[in-house]
């Protein structure tokens, strides 16, 4: 029996503090796929509440369309209208239900997507109140967002980790030209058994051996696969460093990126809620003329296309700011549980 027991071995050493920085690959993977899966989750969320907002919307605009092609017959049989304006009305009235069929199916297959997510079937989802107002980053500062992600965010944590892992590495190689002392104990134990011949007598015997010491072992040469490793691990040291450096970038680029979507986006519906305003004035305005003679149906018309693109836009710049406010926090590694918790509150009936 023999035991062994290193003493000074360089090599194992650094391949111990190698362990200790895999583990932290693997908790910043795993701390980033959560992030991602909740982030996947709002927006396929937000996917099923955009088409179905589509879909509700081209049927209003279909009974709306409905109504004024219903308008123009009426005032074509009594000879106030040409035979123009129900044409127009009936084509835009086919195109229309063409565009319910398409929406219809198109949210089918978005609450199949949130169904692949969650492994659940949801028959009634709650959408955003209309009156919320989304509030612009915190701190609303860019620069601060982009020096938190390359701090922290963490695909940054991981290549990180590479680096100093693969820095490691090129040490334990160089390492591999250094001695080793290992203590060294055997134990052991032999018999012999007794023989008797005509000339000689002897007895058995139990012979029990024991050594204990230390093991000093010098490398020479081994045909240069030592060095040959150690140029190997420089080699991917200095990559390593590069990816490092180009995963900071990344995320500084990602981050500026979702933080002007952010931005934007908020502008972009403090527009839209005004631009709502304009359309629906429009479109009153358009019907009355209509109905005193001095617009034609396809004005109503085209007011009418304009109202409801407007609604689908703002709905959707709403949600998608709320995305990528989601993502922005994902990017600087805060995105938490209770900020989908609070997206919840601002969801009603």
């Amino acid at each position: 029996m023999t035991f062994a027991q290193p003493i000074y071995r360089p090599q194992n050493y650094l391949q111990y503090k190698q362990s200790e920085l895999q583990v932290m690959q693997a908790e910043a993977n795993f701390a980033q796929a959560g992030q991602d899966l909740m982030i996947r989750t709002a927006q396929a969320y937000f996917d099923v509440l955009a088409a179905l907002d589509t879909r509700e919307l081209v049927r209003a605009q279909k009974a709306a369309t409905g109504e004024q092609l219903a308008a123009a017959k009426r005032n074509f049989e009594v000879g106030t209208a040409t035979i123009t304006d129900t044409h127009e009305a009936q084509s835009r009235f086919d195109l229309i239900s063409a565009q319910e069929i398409a929406a219809q199916n198109d949210l089918q297959n978005k609450h199949q997507g949130l169904q692949l997510i969650t492994g659940k079937a949801y028959q009634e989802l709650k959408g955003l109140r209309p009156e919320v107002k989304l509030a612009p980053p915190n701190p609303e500062n860019m620069e601060s967002w982009v020096e938190l992600a390359e701090k922290q965010g963490y695909p940054v944590q991981f290549a990180d980790a590479a680096a100093e892992i693969a820095a490691l590495e090129a040490r334990r190689q160089r390492a591999g030209h250094l001695p080793t002392l290992d203590a060294v104990a055997t134990y052991g134990q032999t018999g012999q058994t007794a023989s008797s011949t005509s000339t000689t007598s002897a007895t058995g015997a139990d012979i029990t051996t024991a050594t204990i010491g230390l093991q000093f072992a010098v490398p020479l040469y081994q045909g240069g696969a030592i060095n040959s490793r150690e140029r190997e691990a420089a080699a991917l040291s200095l990559k390593s460093k590069d990816d490092l450096e180009n995963a900071r970038r990344t995320a500084a680029v990602s981050t500026r990126q979702n933080y002007l979507l952010v931005i934007n986006g908020i502008s972009a519906i403090a527009a839209l809620e005004q631009a709502m305003v304009s359309s629906q004035s429009s479109l009153d305005s358009n019907k009355l003329g209509y109905e005193v003679g001095v617009r034609i149906n396809i004005d109503v018309l085209n007011a009418q296309q304009q109202l409801y693109s407007t609604r689908r836009d703002l709905a959707t710049a709403r949600y998608n700011t709320i995305v990528n406010q989601l993502k922005l926090k994902s990017l600087a590694a805060s995105l938490r549980e209770e900020d989908l918790e609070e997206i919840n509150r601002v969801l009603g009936p």
